[in-house]
């Protein structure tokens, strides 16, 4: 009775846990890397391999010689398959090319995963084709000269180098996956414009949702034109209507809508202007803000009929977004209204970027702070929280926000986020691009960053749901850094980040209650929405004090293709009881001895073969010593069941004997007759 009581209640938790799919799962595009539907694998054999050792491969061997020991151990693994293989090249001494006759009709994943299960192969994938690295040839993807630079170039897309460790390895996840077509992000913004030669051929209808025509500023409601006719405010304005425009203060137009959409979506390898981060996703404008600011009660109705919502008046939307970018907010705690709207776009898969907000380390405002949004801060390049950046406990991840570095007059910015604009004052103007003397830098746009992220996330993995993509950003995000820095010029040595309070707070080590899980690794995201984990395998699992403990990642998995090359561990947090790892912490398994009673944590970090990394954090709680009770005979030592059984059946059996009279038995000075 009681094993059917624990069937019935781990059927339930199984079922309680089964995660949901979201309702659009476009087709997953061809990755640029297969191997064309060729059976060639690279296979490593274990050391300890029978084959290994029968066929042995020196490293002076002659070429004859090699090809030999080759073509037997392929021969060998092939009869233990029932495959007839081929051998090729060797690339170490247990590690070699193998090729399967095309009368098998197997291609590489399936001849790799055929041969990954044989106990004497350490591990079996593709043998891909590689091509040039996947840099676009948009000029202003490399380092540009000249008035329109920045030197720098797209520098937050490319692998990070030298001092630039914030850039967030955009090329590396190209490689991977160049985005699908099917995967919409919706920009809701200040709308955009069309007409730019990197946005025109990218963009799916949209809608205009500005109601009040007093902020619109094109002379009507909501409509289906999400087209950008600019949000200049002037002072004669403001002097008419001081009540309407409240807080807001003269300024020309900002094309805001128009930049965060190049940064997603910006045609890419097209030999034009920039590369957008998500390469081949699509963007759906849709216009929320106006004049100087937006009404949440807009901001929302952009929100639900993005995800594919119904909202009165306005037709349905047939290219619901799985993406939301919100590069917008106000301050304060997330409204319900905004909170409702995004629960109904997560229930309908799609996930919610939204920026932390640009208040010098103040309090990260809605919806950036929403439950279930992906809250995103900005980063210096040197990884340290820009100075303009805002924190929070509720922030999921960091991007790049752009930094000037150098701020005196005339100075050109060196770390900006270069990206589509345009040229009018006022009113459209002709197609440009942000630059080092007209930079574009903010939380704004670190969270397209993100979004566009997501999107090739989306496109690699379908099936991903809103709470599987966010924890995948979060476990594959970079580390902070925490020294290393230079003063900042003006304020100093540069400090940890504090909760958010009444002062400002500039430049500054970011951590993961103030900035989210860490910097964002594009092409580490895509990895773990693949199927990159880390996993730790504890033993024993319920240690005591004194006991040594190992740490195991047998149970970490790579993307099928791929294997895991790299491990580390880090100890978090020793708790007063583990002082370090002792040994190679990038072992496959480690060992510690807690000398005391109470928890430690450590961080496993596995690397797959393409580079893309995830992280797993893991709390182990470690038990006193159970104390021996005192026996209450005086004897010592406790009393097991099994002695106390003993003791009770010697009882009994001294019980049943018959006892002889004392006087019966026989004295030593009187010996029996």
């Amino acid at each position: 009775m009681r094993i059917a009581s624990l069937i019935a209640a781990a059927l339930l938790a199984a079922a309680t846990h089964t995660p949901l799919r979201a309702e659009r799962t476009p087709p997953r595009p061809v990755p640029l890397d297969a191997s064309g539907g060729e059976a060639r694998v690279i296979v490593k054999f274990r050391d300890s391999a029978a084959t290994v050792r029968a066929y042995a491969l020196s490293a002076r061997a002659t070429p004859e010689d090699a090809a030999r020991v080759l073509a037997d151990r392929a021969a060998t693994l092939g009869t233990r398959h029932g495959l007839l293989l081929h051998a090729g090249a060797a690339l170490g001494d247990r590690t070699q090319v193998l090729r399967a006759d095309p009368a098998h009709g197997l291609d590489g994943r399936a001849l790799a995963a055929r041969l990954a299960a044989d106990p004497e192969v350490e591990y079996a994938e593709p043998d891909r084709r590689a091509r040039r690295v996947a840099v676009p040839n948009d000029p202003f993807f490399n380092t540009v000269s000249g008035p329109q630079g920045p030197a720098s170039g797209q520098w937050y897309l490319r692998t990070p180098a030298g001092e630039v460790v914030s850039s967030i390895d955009a090329v590396r996840a190209w490689d991977a996956t160049k985005g699908s077509a099917e995967v919409i992000v919706a920009v809701l913004d200040t709308g955009v414009r069309p007409n730019h030669p990197d946005l025109a051929g990218k963009l799916v209808g949209g809608y205009d949702m500005v109601d009040d025509a007093d902020i619109s500023n094109d002379g009507n409601a909501r409509d289906s034109d999400p087209s950008d006719p600019g949000d200049w405010l002037t002072q004669t304005e403001i002097n008419a209507n001081p009540t309407l425009w409240q807080g807001c203060e003269a300024s020309p137009s900002s094309w805001h809508g128009t930049q965060v959409a190049g940064i997603v979506g910006a045609t890419t390898n097209n030999a034009t202007g920039m590369a957008g981060a998500g390469w081949n996703i699509r963007v759906m404008p849709v216009r929320v803000l106006g004049k100087c600011f937006g009404y949440i009660s807009d901001i929302a109705a952009g929100i639900r009929w993005a995800a594919g919502g119904s909202v009165p008046g306005v037709p349905p939307n047939p290219n619901p977004a799985m993406v939301i970018n919100l590069s917008l907010g106000s301050g304060g705690a997330c409204s319900q209204t905004e909170a409702d709207a995004v629960a109904e776009a997560r229930t309908r898969g799609a996930v919610l970027v939204a920026a932390a907000g640009n208040t010098a380390g103040q309090a990260a405002g809605s919806p950036a702070n929403c439950p279930g949004a992906i809250g995103v801060a900005g980063l210096r390049h040197v990884g340290t929280k820009v100075g303009f950046s805002d924190v929070g406990v509720e922030l999921t991840i960091a991007a790049p926000g752009g930094n000037c570095v150098n701020v005196g007059n005339n100075e050109p910015c060196l770390y900006p986020i270069l990206t589509t604009l345009d040229s009018g004052v006022q009113t459209p103007g002709s197609p440009t691009y942000s630059d080092s003397f007209n930079p574009s830098v903010g939380t704004s746009f670190s969270s397209p960053l993100v979004a566009a992220t997501a999107a090739l996330m989306f496109s690699a993995q379908p099936s991903l749901t809103p709470d599987g993509l966010r924890d995948a950003l979060r476990m594959s995000a970079r580390p902070f850094p925490t020294s290393g820095v230079p003063d900042d010029p003006i304020t100093g040595a540069i400090q940890t980040c504090r909760a958010p309070g009444p002062s400002d707070q500039s430049q500054c080590y970011c951590t993961t209650s103030t900035c989210g899980a860490g910097m964002l690794d594009a092409n580490s995201a895509v990895g773990a929405a693949l199927g990159l984990r880390a996993a730790i395998a504890v033993a024993p699992a319920a240690p005591q004090a004194g006991q040594t403990v190992t740490l195991s990642a047998d149970a970490s998995v790579a993307p099928s293709g791929r294997s895991i090359a790299g491990r580390q561990w880090t100890l978090v947090d020793g708790g007063g009881i583990v002082g370090g790892i002792p040994g190679a912490t990038s072992a496959n398994s480690v060992s510690v001895t807690p000398s005391a009673a109470g928890s430690f944590t450590v961080r496993l970090t596995v690397t797959d073969t393409s580079g893309a990394a995830v992280s797993s954090l893991q709390t182990i709680t470690v038990a006193a010593v159970p104390v021996t009770p005192p026996s209450t005979g005086g004897g010592g030592g406790t009393m097991s069941w099994a002695w106390l059984l003993g003791l009770a059946l010697a009882a009994w059996v001294l019980a049943a004997r018959p006892i002889t009279p004392r006087s019966a038995l026989p004295r030593p000075d009187h010996p029996a007759s």
